[in-house]
């Protein structure tokens, strides 16, 4: 990450990382003075937009903020938000949220909590953290491991009801069975969401579009066969 000012004597530029995130996924950084509403954070992950902090943490607390800072979004959560899949996963929790209901968004939000935050996996015999708050604090990722706190297995309609502090190490964490798993589940999950319309990102014009008449269903069909037969043509060239 060498292009974007990642150094140990150096606080990287948010707008030279926010560059960097759109060449690799798409996504941009948006700099704010401090936490947002759950509907309006989750909007901006539908559009491919990740509010960040700019803050850092106090010298005198290095392994633990209760709070996010820049150690944390750009440790955390930049490094992810890199990864095609897990920006692709980040933007459907978004995308879910547009025209939910408010118990809805509340629920996504807790979904967001404890999948893109403090999300934890399984790998062989042992555990893995994925998440941004486990991965920006030596501390809690030291602790997760440990015998201390509970391990729950990843349910979603468990998991979006289930209350959690903010201002201390986590005392559950839900353990998918990988993060391909974490991902579909809370996929078929969304898909329960009671909502008026359906929307989509087009990614060609970087905005999200309603799905209400035929002339969108059928624009969206045409995408997804010019698609399948690039798939297809693929195939056939691997024979």
């Amino acid at each position: 990450m060498e292009n974007c000012g990642y150094r140990e004597d150096n606080i990287p530029q948010l707008q030279e990382v926010s560059d960097f995130l759109k060449d690799c996924t798409g996504f941009t950084i948006r700099p704010v003075a401090g936490l947002l509403t759950s509907r309006d954070f989750l909007a901006g992950l539908a559009f491919r937009v990740f509010h960040s902090t700019q803050y850092i943490r106090h010298g005198s607390v290095p392994m633990y903020t209760p709070e996010p800072d820049v150690c944390h979004e750009l440790l955390g959560h930049v490094p992810l938000l890199a990864d095609p899949t897990f920006a692709q996963f980040s933007q459907e929790i978004g995308l879910a949220s547009l025209g939910a209901p408010d118990d809805w968004v509340e629920k996504l939000a807790t979904l967001y909590w404890f999948t893109v935050e403090f999300g934890m996996c399984k790998q062989g015999s042992g555990y893995r953290a994925y998440g941004a708050g486990l991965l920006s604090s030596f501390g809690e990722l030291e602790y997760c491991l440990t015998d201390k706190p509970e391990r729950r297995q990843f349910d979603p309609e468990k998991m979006s009801v289930q209350s959690y502090p903010i201002t201390e190490f986590q005392p559950i964490y839900y353990v998918a069975e990988s993060f391909a798993d974490a991902k579909d589940k809370l996929s078929q999950w969304a898909a329960t969401i009671q909502r008026p319309f359906t929307v989509r990102y087009n990614s060609y014009t970087q905005s999200i579009e309603v799905l209400q008449r035929r002339s969108h269903i059928l624009a969206l069909a045409r995408d997804i066969r010019g698609e399948v037969n690039v798939l297809v043509d693929a195939l056939i060239k691997m024979k």
